[in-house]
C-alpha cells in the first residue's frame, strides 16, 4: 500500500513540474516575441541613397528631420505623420492634423533634439537630402547612430522642383499609398510639362526680368542657382539678382541701389508686410515693376507656394508663377480649379470659392 501511495505522489509531482515547464516556455516565447520582431513583422528596403534598411512591415508613425520630407509624408499619407517640424497655417489643414506636436528638426538654423524624436517612438525617421550621395550617406549614418534602433530612411530630391516624381513614388511605395502617390505625380507632371513646354519658346531677350523680394523690407533675395528661387527660371523668367548665393537657408542681403540698377519687370514678394508698403514706399517708386503694378504677393495656404520650404508644396506654385510672369501665354489656364484640385489631393482639405478668390487676389 505504501508503495502505491508514493507512486501516486510521484506521478502528481511529475505532472505539476511538467505544467510549470510548459508555462515557463510559453512565457519566454512571449517575451522573446515582444522584444524582437519576427521576420514576418519586418521587411528590407533600399532607400534613395542605396542603403539597405529593415523597417516594420506596417509603418504607422513617421517623423522627419526637415520640412520638405515632412510635407511629403503629410501629402502622401497624413495619418502616418506623428509631428511637424514647424506648424503650418492651421486655417488650411484639417483639425486632426493641425493639433500634431511640433518636434523641430535639422533645417536652416534649427538644430533638432534626438531625445525628442526617440521619446515619440516613431516606426521610422525620414531624412531628406539635396546634396550628393557621399554627403547624404554621411549625414544619414550620423542620424542612424543617434536614433538607435529606430530605422532612418533617406529620401532624395525633396527640394528639386523638376524631380519630385521619384520621392513621391518612393514614399507611396514605402507607406503602401501607391494610388495616392500616382495621383499626385499625375497632377505634378501635368503642370510641369504644360509650363515648361510653353515657356521653352520664349527668346532669352524677351524673358521677364524677376526679383524675388524676401524679408520685411524686400532687401534679401536668392540668385540663379539657389533652390529657393528655382521656380523663376523653371517658369521662364530671368532672375536679375546679381549677388552671391548664400548656401542652405539663402536670403542674401542686397541694397536698394542694387535693386534700382537691376530694375525688375516683376517683383515676387515673400513678405506680406513688404507687399503692403512697397507700392507707396518712395524708395521703390522708380522700379519698373512698381510703376506698372506688377508686384505680386506669393500665396501661402497650409504652406508657401514658392519657397520656404522648397518642397513639393511648390507644385501649385508652378502654374501660379507661370501665369503671373506670362498672363497672355497662359490666358487659357484657369487657376481656380487647379488650386481646388491641389488642396483636395495634396493638403486633404476642400477650399471654398471665396477662399480661393481671396488667395489669388490678396
Amino acid at each position: 500500500m505504501d508503495v502505491v501511495i508514493i507512486t501516486k505522489h510521484g506521478h502528481l509531482l511529475l505532472i505539476m513540474l511538467g505544467v510549470c515547464a510548459v508555462l515557463l516556455c510559453a512565457s519566454a516565447a512571449c517575451t522573446a516575441t515582444q522584444g524582437t520582431p519576427s521576420p514576418a513583422e519586418t521587411r528590407t528596403i533600399t532607400d534613395m541613397v542605396g542603403r539597405t534598411v529593415v523597417v516594420p512591415s506596417e509603418i504607422e508613425t513617421v517623423l522627419c528631420t526637415s520640412p520638405p520630407s515632412t510635407m511629403l509624408v503629410y501629402m502622401v499619407a497624413p495619418d502616418r505623420l506623428a509631428g511637424w517640424n514647424f506648424l503650418p497655417e492651421t486655417e488650411y489643414i484639417p483639425e486632426e492634423y493641425a493639433v500634431l506636436p511640433v518636434v523641430g528638426g535639422w533645417f536652416g538654423k534649427e538644430t533638432g533634439n534626438y531625445e525628442t524624436f526617440i521619446s515619440m517612438h516613431p516606426d521610422i525617421v525620414i531624412e531628406g537630402f539635396t546634396t550628393d550621395g557621399g554627403a547624404a550617406r554621411a549625414t544619414v549614418a550620423e542620424r542612424q547612430e543617434k536614433m538607435g534602433s529606430i530605422p532612418v530612411v533617406a529620401v532624395e530630391d525633396t527640394t528639386n522642383a523638376t524631380g519630385y516624381s521619384e520621392p513621391i513614388r518612393f514614399m507611396g511605395d514605402l507607406l503602401g499609398e501607391e494610388e495616392q502617390a500616382e495621383a499626385m505625380i499625375a497632377f505634378y507632371e501635368g503642370m510641369l510639362a504644360m509650363v515648361t513646354e510653353r515657356v521653352a519658346s520664349i527668346p532669352d531677350d524677351e524673358r521677364v526680368r524677376v526679383y524675388y523680394a524676401e524679408g520685411p523690407k524686400g532687401l534679401a533675395t536668392d540668385p540663379t542657382g539657389s533652390q529657393h528661387s528655382e521656380l523663376i527660371e523653371l517658369c521662364g523668367g530671368r532672375n536679375i539678382a546679381d549677388c552671391a548665393l548664400t548656401p542652405g537657408i539663402g536670403m542674401t542681403e542686397v541694397s536698394m541701389e542694387q535693386i534700382i540698377s537691376w530694375d525688375p519687370d516683376v517683383i515676387l514678394a515673400g513678405d506680406p508686410g513688404f507687399y503692403a508698403t512697397v507700392r507707396t514706399d518712395p524708395l521703390w517708386q522708380d522700379i519698373t515693376a512698381v510703376k506698372t503694378g506688377r508686384v505680386y504677393l506669393i500665396p501661402r495656404t497650409a504652406f508657401c507656394w514658392f519657397d520656404r520650404p522648397p518642397g513639393i508644396n511648390r507644385i501649385i506654385g508652378i502654374p501660379w508663377t507661370a501665369k503671373v510672369l506670362y498672363p497672355d501665354l497662359f490666358s487659357d489656364m484657369d487657376l481656380e480649379p487647379l488650386v481646388r484640385e491641389y488642396h483636395d489631393l495634396f493638403i486633404h482639405v476642400s477650399l471654398t470659392d471665396d477662399q480661393i478668390r481671396e488667395i489669388l487676389s490678396p
